[in-house]
C-alpha cells in the first residue's frame, strides 16, 4: 500500500509498505479521509515530537474510514464506518486514576493516517474508536480529534456560557476554539493575523475580531477595549505558540481570569512573565494537552448535532500522492507554528 513516512526534518516520502493485518482485538481501516494538521506541520518542521512518534514513522493522525478487517475479539466489523483516534490511555496509571487520562504515563499513540490503510491497535480500537453516525461524511468525522482537544481546553479553562473568551490565533485550532466556544454560549473575541481569518472567525460565531494590521498599536489594548469596562477577558486562549503571544494572553486576561497556553512552542522555549502582575491579578495559568475519551465522545456528538459548521474547516482537497508537495507548500507559507493551514486555508482533506 502507499503510505507517507516521515524520515526527518522536512523529509516526508510516499513509500510502498506492506498492507497491515490485524492481530487479536485490532482493526485495519481503509482510510476514507485524513486531514492536514498544525501539529503534523510542526512535527514536519522540527523533525520530532516529544511523545507522539519516533522517526522514521508513518505520518498523519486525523482520520476516518471503513473497517476492512477485524481481528478476533475486535469491537467493530468489516464495513463499519469509524473514526479512530490517535491515542488511548492505559486506564491504570496514577494519572488515569486521577481522571487525567490525557497525561497517561503509558499513552499509546498511533500514526499513519496518510495511507491507504491504517492499523488500529487493540487498546485504541477498544477505548477510542467510535462508530460514525449515518449520514455524516467521513471528512467531517475526521475533525473529531482536534475538536476533542479544543473541548478539553475549554473544560480545563472552566469556560461557562456568558464568559468573555479571547482567542489569540485564527488558524485551525484557533477557529475551532472560536466556533466551539460560541456554540457553548461564550462571548468570543478572535485575534487574527489576516483579514480572511478575521472574517471567518466572525462567521463562526466570534462577537468581534481584532486584525493584526500594521496600524494596530496594541492587540492587548484592542481586545481589552472590547470587554466590559475594559477589564479584559475572563479566559484567554493562546493558540499560536510563540513567546510574544504567550505574553499577550497574560496581559489581556482580566484580574482573576484564566490563561490557557494551548499552543506548544518548540522544546527549550522560555517565556518571561511579570510575577507582580500574576500575583496581584490573581491569574490562573494553565496549559491543556491532547484529549480524553470523554472529550472525544463529546466532539463526535457535537459534529453530529447539525450545529457545527464542519464544512467551513475543510478548505481544500488533495490526493495521497500529493502529500509531500502539500507539506512543502504549507511549510513555505511561513505561518506561525500552531496557527497553520494549507496555503492559509484551514484543513486539506487527503484522499487515498
Amino acid at each position: 500500500m502507499q503510505a507517507a513516512v516521515l524520515h526527518g526534518r522536512e523529509d516526508l516520502r510516499l513509500e510502498m509498505l506492506p498492507r497491515p493485518r490485524p492481530a487479536a482485538g485490532e482493526l485495519v481501516v481503509r482510510v476514507g479521509a485524513a486531514l492536514t494538521c498544525g501539529t503534523d506541520l510542526k512535527v514536519y518542521r522540527r523533525g520530532y515530537h516529544a511523545r507522539m512518534l519516533a522517526l522514521p514513522a508513518p505520518f498523519g493522525h486525523e482520520v476516518a474510514g471503513t473497517v476492512e478487517e477485524a481481528g478476533e475479539g475486535a469491537p467493530f466489523s468489516p464495513g463499519d464506518r469509524v473514526v479512530a483516534l490517535n491515542s488511548a490511555p492505559c486506564g491504570a496509571c496514577f494519572f488515569c486514576r486521577e481522571n487525567q487520562p490525557n497525561l497517561c504515563d503509558d499513552l499509546l499513540f498511533n500514526n499513519g493516517a496518510y495511507a491507504e490503510y491504517l492499523r488500529v491497535p487493540a487498546r485504541i480500537a477498544r477505548k477510542n474508536t467510535l462508530a460514525i453516525p449515518d449520514g455524516m461524511p467521513l471528512e467531517h468525522a475526521a475533525l473529531c480529534e482536534p475538536l476533542a482537544c479544543v473541548l478539553l481546553g475549554l473544560e480545563e479553562s472552566k469556560a461557562r456560557a456568558g464568559d468573555t473568551l479571547a482567542v489569540i490565533g485564527a488558524g485551525p485550532i484557533g477557529l475551532l476554539f472560536v466556533h466551539a466556544a460560541a456554540l457553548a454560549g461564550l462571548e468570543v473575541i478572535a485575534v487574527a493575523k489576516h483579514r480572511d481569518q478575521a472574517e471567518l472567525a466572525t462567521a463562526l460565531g466570534a462577537r468581534s475580531a481584532v486584525l493584526l494590521s500594521a496600524d494596530l498599536r496594541s492587540p492587548v489594548e484592542a481586545v481589552r477595549a472590547l470587554t466590559e469596562a475594559g477589564r479584559g477577558a475572563d479566559i484567554a486562549i493562546e493558540a499560536v505558540a510563540t513567546p510574544a503571544t504567550w505574553g499577550w494572553a497574560v496581559d489581556l486576561a482580566r484580574k482573576g481570569g484564566t490563561v490557557n497556553f494551548f499552543g506548544g512552542p518548540p522544546a527549550g522555549t522560555r517565556v518571561a512573565l511579570d510575577t507582580n502582575q500574576l500575583h496581584y491579578s490573581g491569574l490562573t495559568l494553565r496549559a491543556s494537552f491532547h484529549h480524553t475519551p470523554a472529550t472525544v465522545r463529546r466532539a463526535l456528538a457535537l459534529l453530529a448535532s447539525g450545529r457545527f459548521q464542519a464544512g467551513r474547516f475543510l478548505t481544500g482537497r488533495a490526493p495521497l500522492t500529493g502529500i509531500a508537495a502539500l507539506y512543502r507548500s504549507m511549510n513555505m507559507e511561513g505561518t506561525p507554528e500552531g496557527n497553520t493551514g494549507a496555503a492559509r486555508g484551514i484543513k486539506t482533506v487527503i484522499l487515498p
